[in-house]
């Protein structure tokens, strides 16, 4: 019964465990029918998580007109005639977004350490463990919303002659709307 007590009692002495960085143990001097056990864990566990949200909303309301040109009610009828009428609209939206990860590029290496078990009793049994773990979780989650707007109108005035001995010219000028709108995004998940 005496010896089964040493040999458990050599077994609970004997167990080490290590988590960390480079870390070293070693046991020796054990008795006969003695399990040492040496554990090693390295963990390293990282988390990274992105939310971008990017709107964009372009509203253009545009509206031309040119005026009214009338020749009325004369002996003889001169010219008449509208300026021009003219709108022009320009947007443009550039937005980059980069998500470099917080958790880098970790890379699972030996993170160092070992065990030496030497100098043990017959039939003892000798166990090094080493484990290193990596876990990495990477969340990006982007959003992107672009809304263009454009409501236009163009419209020319009357041109009349009348009521006159002779008639002369009339005219009315041009109407025009311009738009041009540009969106561009850059996303990049790292």
């Amino acid at each position: 019964m005496k010896k089964l007590l040493t040999a458990v009692a050599a077994f609970g002495a004997s167990t080490i465990m290590f988590s960390g960085g480079a870390m070293a143990a070693t046991i020796n001097n054990t008795g006969p029918r003695s399990h040492n056990k040496i554990t090693i864990k390295n963990m390293t566990s990282c988390t990274s998580k992105n939310n971008n949200n990017l709107n964009v909303l372009n509203l253009t309301k545009q509206k031309a007109k040119s005026g009214n040109a009338t020749v009325k009610h004369n002996t003889t009828g001169g010219d008449a005639s509208t300026g021009d009428a003219m709108n022009e609209a320009s947007s443009s939206v550039s937005a980059g977004v980069s998500n470099a990860s917080a958790c880098g590029d970790l890379e699972v290496a030996p993170m160092g350490g070992g065990g030496s078990i030497d100098t043990t009793g017959p039939r003892s049994t000798n166990v090094i463990s080493h484990t290193n773990t990596t876990k990495v979780t990477a969340t990006n989650n982007n959003n992107l919303n672009v809304m263009n707007m454009t409501v236009q109108s163009a419209s020319t005035g009357n041109a009349n002659v009348h009521g006159n001995t002779t008639g002369g010219d009339a005219s009315t000028g041009d109407a025009s709307n311009s738009n041009m709108t540009s969106t561009s995004f850059s996303v990049s998940n790292n």
